[in-house]
């Protein structure tokens, strides 16, 4: 048989098998996305487990929120000023190309900075209330069965890596920022790429702890995090949705912090046991 008549050894029906394989994919995602979704449904009906601890999560939320809030009303407040340096060289441009140049560049800038905003909200928050968020999550993983012992790889790293995490969103908010420039199709497109991204990178900055403690970090997380791309951007998408709420972020927040190690029980394909009553999850965290 000819190489090109050969069939192909991950499809021995031929190339017809390989196309229709090829065109499911995009209908195996679906469900798979609808789980990720769920999986901070599952986060917020945590709050009928521990409300307490719950609540303590929002502390760390609030103040960071506030914080970020002041930050963007400043930029809100010289936007135009830095809006005309950013577009200095259409100074001798007609008014009119200048001021529709000089919109773009606002909207852009506008775009870019929530972007950015929600995910260094997250980083800070998570940063800031490490001891809330630690406990909510070690309750939402004892309250799924059996919990591998703790592998952090300490303080230190954890700040590394978020740093890290914080620097590439920065470089990702300016690609949404040169995208948003674009004639015509710049607004779309920087709204729905820094949509897509700042949802791929909760995912990561949410799951970051949680896989820590089993001692995946760095590239070996976010690789383990692939095996169930569809999913965890599905969560991570949810998140992002809730962010764009009024006070969304702030009230999400300890949701996404439960959801985020069920994200990882399933990853790691942790089997679930029968759950433990409330009080008995409570007893066994404190201890």
């Amino acid at each position: 048989m000819s190489d090109r008549k050969r069939p192909h050894p991950a499809y021995p029906g031929g190339v017809s098998n390989r196309v229709a394989a090829v065109a499911t994919r995009p209908l195996r995602a679906v469900p798979e996305f609808l789980r990720g979704v769920a999986l901070l449904g599952r986060g917020f009906a945590f709050w009928s487990v521990r409300p307490g601890l719950m609540a303590l999560g929002l502390l760390p939320a609030v103040l960071v929120g506030a914080g970020l809030i002041t930050v963007i009303a400043l930029l809100g407040t010289f936007l135009q000023p830095i809006t005309s340096a950013a577009t200095f060289f259409a100074e001798a441009w007609d008014s009119g190309w200048r001021g529709a140049l000089q919109l773009l560049v606002a909207i852009a800038l506008i775009i870019a900075t929530l972007a950015l905003a929600a995910r260094v909200f997250t980083a800070l928050t998570l940063l800031v209330g490490a001891p809330f968020y630690d406990r909510i999550q070690r309750a939402a993983d004892l309250s799924r069965g059996d919990v591998p012992p703790d592998r952090s790889p300490g303080a230190w790293r954890s700040i590394g890596d978020t740093a890290v995490l914080v620097l590439l969103s920065i470089g990702a908010s300016i690609v949404v920022a040169l995208v948003g420039v674009i004639p015509v199709i710049g607004t779309v497109g920087a709204a729905v790429l820094g949509f897509l991204a700042t949802a791929r990178a909760l995912s990561w900055e949410l799951t970051l702890a949680p896989f820590g403690t089993r001692g995946l970090v760095g590239r070996d997380a976010r690789l383990a995090l692939r095996r169930r791309r569809s999913r965890s951007f599905g969560f991570g998408a949810a998140v992002q949705a809730c962010f764009l709420i009024p006070f969304g972020a702030v009230i999400a927040m300890p949701a996404a912090a439960a959801g985020a190690i069920l994200l990882v029980r399933d990853v790691l394909n942790e089997d679930d046991s029968p759950a433990p009553s409330a009080s008995a999850a409570e007893t066994h965290e404190r201890d």
